[in-house]
């Protein structure tokens, strides 16, 4: 079955005839979600978008008969109805989109476990599949199929960007530089891509062509969105510019200062900035490791004391994120090469990661550099990045508690306080209109768990919707049902930021969510928790302290006591964050729809 351009359907390398349009779509609709059930309402939708006639439903069973006979002739089952609507089922070898995640899987498996001359071929397999749009000849009839092309065209993006960096690693930059022109005009805004872009066509000799790529991106960053370029896409022109630079004395500081822009209004945290402050100007002292739930502002904050510290470390101040943008943890090979280049670091790393760790330590050694490393998604990533012993220091955010992580001062990050949840919004919206309408402000401040993210997604869409009261907007907030789709504004959307963080919660952690979903408080104590896990007390404590260690639970409130008298766990009371019970219940009821 091809999707990857035009519709086409063979068996036994002859092509199948699909049928009229009508009959196409409903083909190209269940396509869009292979061995998924597509409900008859999406494919009415998509066949009769403006005035489904009366026989709608009938001839919607009509077209699947007849595909039915088309595509399974041997009654294999192969296309079915069921509960949740019509299910198409493929295997790999039979979809080019499923091959195309298979392969694309397999090179973030090789990427991640350090064979990048591997995970480069398994992307170009996946990458040659793409013989055009998909559906090409039928997607701009349906919204459905738009929307999936889009997806598509995103996820093959985000494909060839790993490709390139593959290529890069390996020291094969021809390729790239050969491409990517084609795939920036696409996505000319797309950093990470841009970052290949200017060190493929560096690595070839193409310095001027690079010049003026990074150029390009600079203006256009400025003009249409009002950025300045992020730490990879300076770290590929650094290395541009140092490679281009009179020889200098080797091994000299560099002084980089590669951060993303410090928030103009970021508020409150004085007593955490003063402690993670004190506590990175100790030499020698551990890695900082600061954590928090989702959304609660651990990366602005990291960015704020890094700019705030900055004087403190003259030989560079460099961050980088240690994930990608689908969650996965980046190659460590890969960080550890931007970071080098950020901070010209002219030292040959070898491709054994203790060799390169031991390399890179002893480059550090004697430099004040602070490395920020964002967003680290297990204790293993950091190994070979973080400094020894000695004026560097390392400021690490994740959204784990990373328990292994031995020796690290930690720091968790809380909501905002109530005060500063207002300041924070009065700042966005206007305090005049925050005064004029105080409770409600804080009902808005209560029903956004005081989390900055939520707050600031809180705040633009008000800023756009003036003719709504925040009383109004509080009352949309407070419905379970609407919360998440009012949380939405420009790039700023809750839902995406905690849909995110689901996906990279291991599976045990996911169930327990859901189940803890079904609670009617946000508050619970180990024995309601019990009874919602199916579990015994011990089983119970065991999965709640799973949550915790994952970031998504925060750890129990303790009742007032005396100092030597032992709390009971059953004395215990847990409590959700409201956003993340809400997309929890959300899971939970897409996962019983499916069943």
């Amino acid at each position: 079955m091809n999707v990857l351009g035009p519709l086409r359907a063979f068996r036994g390398g002859r092509p199948l005839a699909l049928g009229p349009l009508k009959q196409r779509l409903v083909l190209a609709v269940l396509l869009t979600r292979p061995n998924t059930p597509v409900s008859v309402e999406e494919l009415t939708d998509a066949v009769w978008p403006d005035d489904p006639p009366r026989t709608a439903r009938k001839n919607l069973q009509a077209y699947v008969s007849t595909l039915r006979r088309v595509l399974d002739p041997d009654d294999l089952g192969r296309l079915r109805h069921g509960p949740g609507g019509y299910v198409l089922h493929l295997t790999a070898e039979e979809c080019d989109t499923l091959r195309f995640e298979e392969l694309a899987r397999r090179g973030d498996a090789e990427a991640r476990a350090g064979v990048p001359s591997r995970a480069a071929r398994s992307y170009r397999q996946a990458l040659d599949l793409w013989r055009h749009d998909p559906f090409s000849d039928l997607a701009p009839r349906a919204d459905v199929l738009r929307a999936a092309v889009e997806r598509q065209h995103a996820r093959r993006l985000a494909v060839y960007e790993a490709w390139a960096e593959a290529q890069l690693d390996i020291g094969d930059p021809g390729p790239v530089a050969d491409t990517v022109d084609e795939m920036v005009s696409r996505h000319p805004l797309r950093e990470r891509l841009r970052a290949a872009q200017l060190t493929a066509l560096h690595r070839v000799g193409r310095r001027t062509e690079a010049l003026a790529a990074f150029d390009d991106c600079r203006q256009r960053l400025s003009r249409e969105l009002g950025l300045e370029p992020g730490a990879a896409l300076h770290g590929a022109h650094r290395a541009l510019l140092d490679d281009m630079a009179p020889s200098r004395p080797r091994g000299g500081p560099t002084g980089s200062r590669l951060l993303p822009p410090d928030l103009a209004d970021f508020t409150g945290r004085a007593t955490e900035l003063d402690v993670v402050a004190a506590q990175l100007d100790i030499e020698g002292g551990p890695p900082v490791l600061v954590t928090g739930a989702v959304g609660v502002g651990k990366t602005a904050f990291a960015v704020h004391v890094a700019h705030r510290l900055a004087p403190r470390f003259p030989d560079g101040v460099v961050a980088t994120r240690l994930c990608a943008e689908d969650g996965s943890a980046r190659p460590w090979a890969s960080v550890l090469a931007e970071l080098a280049r950020s901070l010209g670091c002219t030292e040959r790393l070898p491709a054994d990661r203790e060799e390169a760790a031991t390399a890179w330590r002893s480059w550090l050694s004697g430099r004040r550099i602070l490395l920020l490393l964002d967003d680290a998604p297990y204790t293993a990533a950091l190994g070979p990045l973080l400094p020894p012993s000695g004026p560097a220091a390392a400021l690490v955010t994740s959204r784990g508690r990373l328990p292994c992580l031995d020796p690290a001062h930690r720091v968790e990050l809380p909501p905002l306080s109530g005060e500063e949840a207002l300041d924070l919004l009065g700042g966005i919206i206007g305090r005049t209109r925050l005064t004029a309408e105080h409770t409600a402000a804080l009902r808005i401040a209560r029903a956004t768990g005081h989390l900055p993210f939520a707050l600031r997604a809180a705040g633009n869409r008000l800023s756009v919707l003036r003719h709504v009261s925040l009383g109004q907007y509080a009352d949309r907030l407070e419905h379970p049902l609407e919360a998440l789709d009012e949380l939405a504004s420009g790039g700023l959307g809750v839902r995406a930021r905690l849909a995110d963080a689901w996906t990279r919660l291991p599976a045990p952690a996911r169930d327990s969510l859901q189940a803890l979903a079904a609670l009617p408080d946000v508050s619970f104590t180990l024995p309601a928790a019990a009874h919602a896990l199916g579990k015994d007390g011990r089983g119970a404590q065991r999965a709640l302290e799973e949550l915790i260690e994952v970031g998504v639970l925060p750890p129990p409130s303790l009742p007032e006591v005396t100092a030597h008298t032992a709390v009971a766990p059953e004395a215990m009371r847990y409590e959700l964050p409201w956003l993340s019970l809400l997309l929890a219940r959300e899971q939970a009821a897409a996962s019983g729809e499916r069943c």
